[in-house]
Formats: C-alpha cells, sequence, structure tokens
C-alpha cells in the first residue's frame, strides 16, 4: 500500500473533497433515504469550502500520491446551554474514506489530527452526532473512546 499523508486541507483539495462529500451524502441517502436529502441536493446547500474559509473549522486530508482518500471536518465552540455548564467543545462534522482504504486507520488517524487540534485550541470535550443506523460509525467512535451521552429520540405521527 502506498504512503499516507496526513494534512491539513488545502484550496486545491477542494475539488475532491466536494467529490467525497458527495459519495458521503449519497451513502446517507442510500442507508435511509426516509430521512436524508440526495447528495445532489445537498450538494446545493452545503459546500466544504465553507470549513477552508472559517477560522473556527478545521478539515484535514488523507492523501495518496496528492490524491485526497479521506477527510475529516470539524468546529469548536463555547456550547452554552440553559441547563448545563458551558464548555469549550469541539465536534467531528464529517468523516469519510473511500472504501478501498477503509480498515487501514486512515479515520483513526484524521480523527486523531482533529482531536489534537481541538486540545491545543483548548476544548475540553469532542462531540460526534452519528445516526442510528450507521452502526459502523457507532462502532469506529466507541473504539476511539467516545461514550453515549444523550439519547434522542424519535416517533413518526403521521
Amino acid at each position: 500500500m502506498s504512503q499516507i499523508d496526513f494534512k491539513s486541507a488545502q484550496a486545491q483539495h477542494l475539488e475532491q473533497l466536494n467529490d467525497l462529500m458527495f459519495a458521503l451524502h449519497d451513502e446517507h441517502h442510500h442507508a435511509c433515504p426516509e430521512h436524508f436529502k440526495t447528495a445532489e441536493e445537498i450538494e446545493q446547500e452545503k459546500s466544504i469550502a465553507r470549513y477552508l474559509d472559517d477560522p473556527t473549522c478545521l478539515v484535514y486530508v488523507a492523501l495518496v500520491n496528492s490524491h485526497v482518500v479521506g477527510f475529516a471536518t470539524g468546529h469548536f465552540c463555547e456550547l452554552v446551554s440553559t441547563v448545563s455548564k458551558p464548555v469549550l467543545m469541539g465536534s467531528i462534522d464529517e468523516l469519510y474514506v473511500v472504501p478501498e482504504y477503509r480498515s487501514k486507520g486512515v479515520a483513526s488517524k484524521l480523527c486523531a489530527r482533529l482531536e489534537k487540534t481541538m486540545r491545543e485550541y483548548g476544548v475540553t470535550q469532542l462531540f460526534v452526532e452519528v445516526w442510528d443506523f450507521n452502526t459502523g460509525a457507532q462502532d469506529f467512535y466507541q473504539d476511539m473512546g467516545f461514550t453515549q451521552h444523550i439519547h434522542w429520540l424519535r416517533k413518526s405521527i403521521k
């Protein structure tokens, strides 16, 4: 296997990142079409470019010969609630690795880079939202040390 380099995303990665973001949303739509918009619909509303321009956002890429094979996005802010104490928090917003590079430690290294940077910024807690159908992601994040802290329940009342 070729060497994988991990670094901050740059403008030259944007086209490849948009393709991977499309693939991520396409996988979600196909896994759960009753809740997720199509990747085409999301592509019209959401671009990874906003992360590159926002100083509170982070984007890391995994590169093989200058080709992006995975990425992770995150942001940090102060979580303020009327019922809980304020906390400087970070979140993992998107994480995607092309199928042929999965189970090779790419996602773990991307998350580790996000976590290290968040810690350097003073973040004390890291959050991630994973849909119930995505058991692979749930297992991955639990292996990374994440634990459940809140339960969102859903009921259809059609």
